[in-house]
């Protein structure tokens, strides 16, 4: 589970000059609180492997200005937040209006971000509310949630609970949803041509 690691609220900029730079660990910034990251699985990791390659030959093949940075977080620009998606495509002519970006490694406007991927873990509720919220409030075009252990709540992936990628896409400034399972081929707004079903990200280890 997620760990506060204090109780004082803390501002963006206080948040940024102690903990990012430590690279054993990972933090995010939720409404003024510092919280530290579980350790990912290797299935987490294996399949935010395989989406970066899909991403990456994908926007290559069709030369489009992309690319997929290590590390960049997200921030509302009205709250004291900052995320760290497990994937996040960034539209790289739009960088030079992004004024936290050079120092901060960070993004705050819509234009930058054509979509995010978070990989569930066993703080499932971050992905399903705060930051569903939070990428919806900052107008990302498209959100992936890969919930490949179906841990999410009933109310987001059905009863019986089943492996579900639920794609949140902008429509009119509100995101509406479409789920993925099994043999189900994914449907991208910002991939329209990918090759891709739920089943082959879900297996991505054993491909």
């Amino acid at each position: 589970m997620t760990q506060a690691l204090q109780r004082k609220l803390v501002t963006f900029e206080e948040f940024i000059a102690k903990y990012p730079d430590n690279s054993n660990k990972r933090y995010e910034l939720h409404d003024g609180v510092v919280i530290e990251m579980p350790p990912p699985t290797g299935d987490h990791e294996e399949i935010i492997l395989f989406l970066i390659e899909r991403f990456i030959l994908e926007y290559t093949r069709l030369k489009l200005p992309y690319g997929c940075p290590k590390t960049a977080l997200v921030k509302a620009s009205e709250s004291e937040s900052a995320y760290l998606p497990d994937v996040l495509l960034l539209n790289r002519p739009n960088l030079a209006n992004e004024p936290l970006w050079k120092k901060e490694s960070t993004l705050t406007q819509a234009e930058l971000i054509p979509l995010v991927v978070e990989v569930v873990s066993t703080n499932w509720r971050d992905d399903y509310f705060t930051k569903l919220g939070r990428y919806e409030e900052i107008g990302i075009p498209e959100y992936w949630i890969i919930d490949y252990a179906a841990l999410g709540g009933k109310r987001f992936i059905g009863n019986p609970k089943q492996p579900t990628i639920s794609i949140y896409s902008l429509v009119e400034g509100e995101y509406q949803l479409y789920l993925f399972r099994g043999s189900d081929q994914i449907i991208s707004p910002t991939f329209p041509e990918l090759n891709l079903t739920a089943e082959h990200i879900f297996n991505a280890g054993n491909i």
